[in-house]
């Protein structure tokens, strides 16, 4: 194949997904700009080994490129974001009651709710941003990431916790006192 249908195949399977890469490289860096500089990378690395993609799901294979440009873009620039949340933090929600959408219908203010997950460590956001704005399933998710299915999941959940203890922790800090209304709650 010429250079010209080697391009032209490669526009027309991968042009489609340019803002899911985008979505994805931006939730990771949590910067505009850094996010427009992984996709550039990334895509230059897809056109390169093109021809190692031999069909099947072409959005997974470049958001498979697109989060390992990434990492490696977070280790050079910003090593210390890659660092692992202590389990026990995951432990501490203080409302066990209150889910993430009993927390929306709380209505939080919406910058709050979509800062939330810009706080997560990254291994957290990367699957809770496929699996929430990307739609992906688990496989497909831990064929991107290159972990176990299981693995998958248990981040999700984690995710979803520290997105509980973050909005839960807004909502008091936001939530206005509350006047007694009987004599009984003086």
């Amino acid at each position: 194949m010429d250079q010209q249908e080697y391009q032209a195949r490669f526009e027309e399977t991968m042009m489609p997904h340019l803002d899911a890469a985008y979505n994805l490289a931006r939730w990771l860096t949590r910067n505009e700009h850094d996010a427009q500089d992984v996709v550039q990378d990334a895509f230059l690395r897809a056109f390169r080994f093109f021809d190692g993609f031999h069909g099947g799901n072409s959005r997974s294979w470049l958001l498979s490129i697109v989060r390992n440009t990434t990492y490696t873009w977070l280790q050079k620039n910003r090593k210390q974001e890659l660092v692992t949340v202590p389990v026990q933090t995951l432990l501490e929600v203080e409302d066990p009651g209150s889910s993430p959408a009993t927390l929306l219908d709380a209505r939080l203010d919406q910058h709050a709710v979509r800062q939330a997950p810009e706080e997560l460590p990254v291994e957290f956001r990367e699957v809770t941003i496929l699996r929430e704005l990307e739609g992906l399933s688990y496989r497909e998710i831990a064929e991107i990431s290159e972990i176990p299915i299981g693995t998958v999941m248990s981040r999700l959940a984690r995710a979803r916790r520290l997105l509980q203890k973050t909005l839960s922790e807004r909502q008091a800090t936001t939530r206005p006192a509350r006047e007694p209304q009987s004599k009984e709650e003086i």
